[in-house]
C-alpha cells in the first residue's frame, strides 16, 4: 500500500485518480481548492482517504497540505501533480495577468509541489511524481499556445528532475493526455478578453473549432495510470487517448522528416578543427 498525493481531485483526471488509488488498496491525500465535492470519497473509505484544502499557487497552502500528509500518514510514496486549466488566446492575444496566473498553476505550483515532497522520498528511497500534461505540449493548436508552454515547461523540468533522481531509486512520469471528458473546456478554462478580428478566422473565436472531440473516458486515464505506477516498468512519457497517440505520432514523424531533410545544414555547423 502507497501513499498518494493527488491534487486538483474535485473533479475530473483527478478525482478518477483518486478513486482508483484507492481501488487500488492505496491510501490517498486528495486535494483541492474547494473540497465539498470530495465529502463522500472520505464517507466511502475513512481509512483510505483524508482530503486536504489546497491552492498549488499559494506557498503557505502547498507546505501546510504536504506537511499535515506526512504527518499524518508517514510520508508521500506518489505526488500526481494534476491540478491545471487552459487558457485560448491567439499568442498575440496572451495578456500579462492571465498567462502569469495559468503559469502558477500549471508549471510553477507544480515544481513547488516536487520540491516539498523530494526530501521525503530521497529520505525512503522510493517515490513516484507523476505529473500530468498533455500532448498539446508536442502538439500545440491555433489559440492553444500559452497553454502548450506552460506544459511543454513542465515537461522539460520533468526531464531534468528524472535524470537526478534515478539515482535514489525515484521515478517521474510524464502523461500526456488527448482529450477527455472533463470539465476542461468548461469552468476549467479561461479566455483572453482580449480579441483581434484577424485571428477570428483561424481561432473559430471561441477556440473550440480547431479542438477535437472529447473521446477519452477519464476513470481509463486513471485506471491505465494507476496501473503504469504500479507496476515493475514504471514509464517516463505515458501518452493517454487515441487521438493524443496519432498526434504524437504525427509529430515524431514530422520532426524526423524536418531533421533529415536539413541535415546538411546542421551538420554544415561544427567547427573545423
Amino acid at each position: 500500500m502507497s501513499t498518494w498525493f493527488v491534487t486538483g481531485a474535485s473533479s475530473g483526471l483527478g478525482r478518477a485518480i483518486a478513486e482508483n488509488a484507492v481501488t487500488a488498496g492505496h491510501q490517498v491525500v486528495a486535494t483541492a481548492r474547494n473540497t465539498s465535492t470530495l465529502a463522500d470519497l472520505v464517507a466511502g473509505h475513512p481509512e483510505q482517504v483524508i482530503v486536504l484544502p489546497l491552492d498549488v499557487t499559494d506557498p503557505g497552502s502547498r507546505e501546510a497540505a504536504v506537511a499535515e500528509a506526512e504527518r499524518r500518514l508517514g510520508g508521500i510514496d506518489v505526488l500526481v501533480n494534476n491540478a491545471g486549466y487552459g487558457y485560448t488566446a491567439a499568442v498575440e492575444e496572451g495578456e500579462d495577468d492571465a498567462v502569469g496566473r495559468l503559469f502558477a498553476t500549471n508549471f510553477f505550483g507544480p515544481a513547488a509541489l516536487v520540491q516539498a515532497a523530494l526530501p521525503g522520498m530521497r529520505r525512503r528511497g522510493s517515490g513516484t511524481i507523476v505529473n500530468v500534461s498533455s500532448v498539446g505540449a508536442r502538439v500545440p493548436i491555433p489559440g492553444g499556445g500559452w497553454y502548450s508552454a506552460a506544459k511543454a515547461a513542465l515537461e522539460g523540468l520533468s526531464g531534468a528532475l528524472r535524470k537526478e533522481v534515478e539515482p535514489f531509486g525515484l521515478h517521474v512520469v510524464i502523461v500526456e493526455p488527448g482529450s477527455f471528458r472533463t470539465d476542461f473546456r468548461g469552468r476549467s478554462a479561461e479566455r483572453s478578453t482580449t480579441t483581434i478580428d484577424a485571428y477570428d478566422a483561424v481561432l473559430g473565436r471561441t477556440g473550440d473549432a480547431v479542438l477535437s472531440p472529447q473521446r477519452g473516458e477519464p476513470d481509463k486515464a486513471a485506471a491505465a495510470i494507476v496501473h503504469a505506477v504500479d507496476g515493475t516498468d514504471v514509464p517516463r512519457l505515458l501518452v493517454l487517448g487515441t487521438d493524443a497517440l496519432e498526434g504524437y505520432q504525427r509529430s515524431a514523424q514530422a520532426d524526423a522528416d524536418d531533421v533529415a531533410a536539413f541535415e546538411h545544414l546542421t551538420r554544415s555547423t561544427d567547427a573545423t578543427s
